[in-house]
């Protein structure tokens, strides 16, 4: 499913709930949010952070794993036009730090877990006006929807549009601080209109289709996942932090068709205990990337998963994953060579602009 018209990121949740409004969005934990509630909840967002004074360009960060609630503040933002700071929950207090300072966040969003390292630097963060604490008594969400629940469900207009930032990622090397990366909302698109242009069907979306969202979404490949399956308008389950268990009892329970995982998760899943095809029946393709991949496991994932395999690799820096190897590309029955690659026609790099202070 290639929905051409999807230009920006702000305009999924309004073309889907328009179209299948009780089409289910989101799955985390047991909670499940079809696409209307996605568009309603994520214009409530959008609208209160207007309210908190912040304007189009301004930084809004998300310290906690993952959620339903960090995609309706992922699109909370696209539509108010502020750009979303995703932060590592594995950082040091230092790190964390830096990535706020960096970044002149003006609106964090934290659980309750990490909130106390939090409050011990909040002091050397001038620009940081507002502190949401997202859970409250134990319950998931509970303090971000009451902040939420101030503003309107109407619709809102960002005026903002394929060039425009929507969020900005921190990316280390091998030496000194993370770095900042402006991505502009296009860079979530390129890929997907790339491969439709020229008839390829590495990464295709299908109706029924049901994605588990493993890799977390503070990462490029995590958040970029999952923003494809949303503007297929396909379910996604999503993990709330990768567990190799977790991940086998989701596919079966869910029936899990297609998922994104790095080898290291591939090779632990596999590892879990009385694991077999019967767990697995329901995939009809995996997409790997983030290193190589050894022939054996590849070997071993496809005798045992039983499904198209499709490598991808991409960066940070370029908003999206850029290319996909077609040797390694594997069907059934076939372990391909590892090591060749072949680019994706044309793409884009990262929005490199200023962050706005």
């Amino acid at each position: 499913m290639h929905h051409s018209q999807l230009r920006t990121v702000a305009a999924i949740p309004a073309f889907h709930a328009s179209r299948r409004p009780t089409a289910t969005a989101l799955v985390c934990q047991g909670r499940a949010l079809d696409y209307a509630a996605l568009h309603r909840e994520s214009n409530r967002a959008g609208h209160a952070l207007r309210a908190a004074g912040l304007r189009p360009g301004a930084r809004v960060a998300y310290l906690g794993r993952e959620s339903e609630h960090y995609y309706e503040i992922l699109f909370g933002c696209a539509k108010s036009g502020t750009v979303l700071v995703p932060v590592n929950w594995r950082l040091t207090a230092a790190e964390v730090r830096h990535i706020l300072a960096d970044s002149g966040t003006e609106l964090l969003f934290v659980e309750r877990e990490f909130h106390d390292s939090v409050a011990r630097i909040r002091d050397e963060l001038p620009d940081l006006r507002h502190l949401v604490v997202t859970d409250r008594d134990g319950e998931p969400g509970a303090g971000y929807r009451a902040w939420a629940a101030t503003g309107s469900d109407d619709e809102l207009d960002a005026g903002t549009g394929p060039d425009d930032p929507i969020a900005q990622i921190y990316t280390s090397g091998t030496t000194g601080l993370p770095k900042g990366v402006v991505l502009a909302q296009r860079s979530f698109f390129a890929v997907r209109d790339l491969l439709a242009a020229h008839g390829l069907d590495w990464i295709d979306w299908r109706a029924g289709d049901v994605s588990l969202v493993a890799v977390p979404g503070f990462h490029i490949g995590g958040l970029w996942w999952a923003l494809q399956g949303l503007s297929a308008g396909v379910t996604n389950v999503v993990m709330r932090m990768f567990a190799d268990g977790d991940a086998v009892d989701l596919i079966r329970e869910h029936r899990v068709t297609t998922t994104c995982m790095v080898p290291a998760m591939l090779q632990m899943v596999l590892a879990e205990p009385r694991v077999g095809p019967a767990d697995f029946a329901s995939l009809r393709k995996v997409v790997y990337g983030g290193s190589p991949i050894s022939e054996s496991l590849l070997g071993s994932c496809l005798a045992t998963m039983r499904c198209e395999f499709a490598q991808i690799y991409g960066l940070t820096e370029t908003g999206k994953h850029r290319g996909l190897p077609a040797a390694g590309r594997a069907r059934r029955g076939r372990v391909p060579p590892t090591g060749g690659r072949s680019a994706v026609p044309g793409g884009r790099g990262a929005d490199r602009r200023p962050r706005r202070r």
